[in-house]
């Protein structure tokens, strides 16, 4: 299946070939290769042919090569995939990534969550005229889902072992194996992508810009913490079937002890009656009055076998195929309780934020969609002359000064009044001391 894209107001569009502009960059996206998709392949964009075996073979190793002969490059990278009707369901498959004029041709023999991302146009800032910039954002969106998908495992690890403390089936067992095989090749793939972005920036057939060159530091970051990752979850899944074998060969060797001990416990009548076969005569059945002795005899033998048995399960105790639980008290139990609720809240969290994530996305690419119409309906309209509002002066009447500066003289007046008058009083209290101090004298 070949479908052309190209590049409108910042956005991918499916076009059919017949609408394609020659003029602009064109991506060419092939899944699901069939026999005619290669035939057109090689003769509508020249490629060689070994090249799209390599593309097409799913232990391929990510790489970068330039083609003398058809004048191409040819960019290789692992990407994860996720496919729930298989055994195992998370694997890796290579993407092939060829560059030729105006053509960017990517070629895949499965559908992955990567290229889905980018024909839904969920990469924000994304450039068809920049080639390297684009072969960056593909590394870069792989990384994500590798990180993505290893928390998924890890979630499912945990969900089976928590199912195996109850019960150990081979159903369970085979879903660790297959968990630990996608792990594996998880880390194989990752590796050889970083190799693939250490060539990615020392070669010189793409021309890199300082913005390309930060997205590889960024990519190269994502690709080592997700490196990290799936060699601890390795690990830890190593450890966890360590340990559940052991568990299992201590059950095999609990129920090999009962086995052993009801061996014991019914050797002595089967010694008893099989010594007497079919040619040695039994005893006690030729005379007339011991008769009754053989039945005395099996009977005590059969007590004897019932005494063994309990002192063998009953006092030594081993008959138990689980071991001894230990008492726990009543808060233990208490906590043990919130703790698998606290799980269990954090899970369905977990699922919820997930699910809302998914609907913010839809909601920004509805939003950004609506925001384009109207935009584009802006455009079309005529623009509309300015209307002259008409604002009208009040007038604001002049102040009175003559009624203040009547206030003024006023109070100016009662001021020269009082001063005059304390004046008086003064010289009078004067005089009236000379005369006093007169008189004295």
């Amino acid at each position: 299946m070949i479908t052309y894209w190209q590049q409108e107001e910042g956005k991918l569009v499916q076009k059919e070939e017949s609408e394609l502009n020659r003029r602009m960059k064109t991506w060419v996206d092939a899944r699901m290769v069939t026999r005619d998709d290669i035939v057109e392949l090689e003769e509508k964009f020249e490629i060689d042919g070994e090249n799209i075996l390599d593309i097409l073979d799913p232990d391929e190793l990510s790489r970068i090569e330039y083609n003398e002969d058809f004048d191409y490059t040819l960019t290789i990278m692992r990407l994860p995939v996720f496919s729930p009707g298989d055994d195992i369901s998370y694997f890796c498959a290579p993407l092939g990534i060829i560059t030729k004029g105006n053509w960017f041709i990517t070629i895949c023999w499965t559908d992955c969550e990567v290229l889905k991302d980018f024909a839904a146009n969920r990469i924000r800032e994304l450039t068809l005229n920049d080639f390297p910039a684009f072969t960056i954002r593909f590394m870069s969106r792989a990384d994500l889902t590798y990180l993505r998908y290893l928390k998924e495992l890890n979630r499912r690890a945990t969900t089976i072992q928590n199912e195996m403390l109850r019960s150990v089936q081979n159903r369970e067992l085979v879903q660790l194996l297959n968990i630990q095989k996608s792990l594996v090749y998880f880390t194989t793939s990752l590796k050889s992508n970083q190799m693939l972005l250490e060539k990615f920036r020392k070669t010189k057939l793409f021309k890199l810009d300082e913005e390309d060159v930060d997205w590889l530091d960024d990519v190269e970051i994502d690709n080592r913490q997700a490196m990290e990752m799936a060699d601890t979850y390795t690990n830890i899944m190593a450890q966890m079937n360590d340990s559940f074998s052991s568990v299992l060969s201590n059950n095999l060797n609990i129920v090999m002890k009962t086995m052993t001990a009801w061996n014991l416990v019914l050797m002595m009548p089967t010694l008893v009656t099989s010594f007497f076969g079919a040619n040695v005569p039994l005893p006690w059945s030729g005379e007339t009055g011991w008769k009754w002795m053989g039945v005395v005899w099996v009977s005590v033998l059969c007590v004897l076998s019932a005494i063994m048995g309990w002192f063998m399960f009953m006092k030594h105790k081993f008959n138990t195929f689980e071991e001894k639980k230990k008492p726990v008290k009543l808060n233990q139990h208490r906590a043990a309780r919130k703790e698998k609720k606290v799980i269990a809240r954090v899970e369905k969290a977990a699922d919820r934020y997930e699910k809302l994530e998914q609907r913010l996305e839809k909601e920004k690419i509805a939003l950004e969609k609506a925001a384009l119409s109207v935009v584009n309906k802006g455009k079309s309209l005529p623009e509309k002359a300015p209307v002259k509002v008409k604002t009208e002066e009040k007038k604001v009447p002049a102040p009175v000064k003559k009624e203040e500066e009547s206030d003024d003289k006023k109070a100016s007046g009662k001021g020269k009044a009082k001063s005059t008058n304390h004046k008086k009083k003064s010289s009078k209290k004067k005089t009236s001391r000379k005369k006093g101090n007169s008189s004295k004298k």
